[in-house]
């Protein structure tokens, strides 16, 4: 039999090598058709977690004073939060501070504008939250606006008492001034589980707000002190920062519930009705740019996409868990919660 020639030998071992690198071509086509994106983007990323400045807006090329847009959003809490397998996202109280430190830092931010969508939440982050503002505008002189959005309650209407004008969107609701404390109850079904805590413990009062016992007059005795503590603090705060109200009629307004922004304006809790566009034109007003030109910065991680100011970027990460079962803050800790916070429902 006639052997092949080398000529011969070669063309074959090239035809197998097209065929290969044609099947090679292919079957990540085949495989992926239907299941995956069809095109893959690869980005090159920072290593830094530093906020960046977003531009959300720009009045004019030739613009160069600068409006800060800060959010206030979420249950507000001095903690990151927890759910049932980890801790996700921020601590608010940290990132709020973070962001007003950079908008103070910037000689072209005129004025910041607190865009407020919170039902409040804790005593101690609401409040912590509120020095932030009144340190921001002491040691720098811009003026703060507080624009309120959805819902601007109880804390989050604490935090705009430190702004210098409070404006509501139309369909905002705001209010619930005062403070509220949150303790569950378990000793009932445990008794039908036939469930007992054993508590050792030095003196009566120790484990009083307990979940595993029912609160007797004592117990709610020393709460209800701490609690009216607290709420004068609230009065005070809304009292310096709505000065033409009266004491006492702050009083009749606080009895925790929410308004209405047009009931809101009336009762004078807040100082206007509008927009975010109203909100920053308030803030140019302020800062002496009425005729100027301004840009609206935010500021994010990196990689947040902000196209304009009404957009938000969750500060949680990804879900990862397979089983999400997720109480709310004020509830997936056994120790009571003082809180400044809006809650019919929980």
């Amino acid at each position: 039999m006639m052997q092949n020639s080398p000529n011969s030998r070669v063309s074959e071992i090239s035809r197998l090598l097209r065929k290969i690198q044609a099947a090679a071509c292919i079957w990540p086509v085949l495989l992926l058709t239907g299941c995956a994106p069809m095109s893959f983007l690869i980005t090159p990323v920072t290593g830094s977690r530093d906020l960046v400045e977003n531009v959300l807006s720009r009045e004019s090329v030739w613009a160069r004073d600068k409006i800060a847009l800060i959010e206030v959003d979420g249950v507000l809490q001095n903690a990151r939060q927890s759910s049932l397998l980890r801790q996700v996202g921020e601590n608010p109280v940290a990132l709020f501070k973070e962001k007003l430190d950079r908008a103070a830092s910037d000689n072209r931010v005129k004025a910041a504008v607190l865009r407020i969508n919170s039902p409040g939440g804790g005593v101690t982050a609401s409040d912590l939250m509120y020095a932030e503002v009144l340190r921001f505008k002491r040691q720098t002189d811009k003026p703060v606006v507080a624009a309120l959005m959805d819902v601007a309650a109880s804390g989050g209407y604490y935090i705009a008492c430190a702004a210098d004008h409070i404006l509501a969107h139309p369909t905002t609701v705001t209010g619930s001034i005062g403070v509220i404390m949150i303790t569950p109850d378990f000793s009932g079904t445990m008794q039908k589980l036939g469930v007992r805590a054993n508590i050792i413990k030095s003196a009566d009062l120790k484990d009083a707000g307990s979940p595993f016992r029912e609160m007797n007059e004592r117990d709610r005795a020393v709460f209800q002190n701490i609690i009216d503590a607290m709420y004068a603090r609230f009065l005070e705060v809304v009292a310096l920062g709505r000065p033409q109200l009266e004491p006492d009629r702050i009083r009749l307004l606080a009895d925790g519930r929410v308004y209405f922004a047009p009931d809101a304006l009336a009762a004078g809790l807040i100082d206007d009705l509008g927009s975010l566009d109203e909100a920053v034109a308030a803030a140019k007003k302020m800062a002496g740019l009425v005729d100027e030109s301004v840009i609206v910065v935010e500021y994010a991680r990196p990689l947040s996409h902000r196209p304009n100011y009404y957009a938000h970027t969750s500060q949680t990460s990804p879900q990862m868990n397979i089983v999400n079962i997720d109480l709310p803050s004020w509830l997936s800790g056994a120790t009571p919660r003082f809180m400044y916070l809006w809650a019919p429902i929980w």
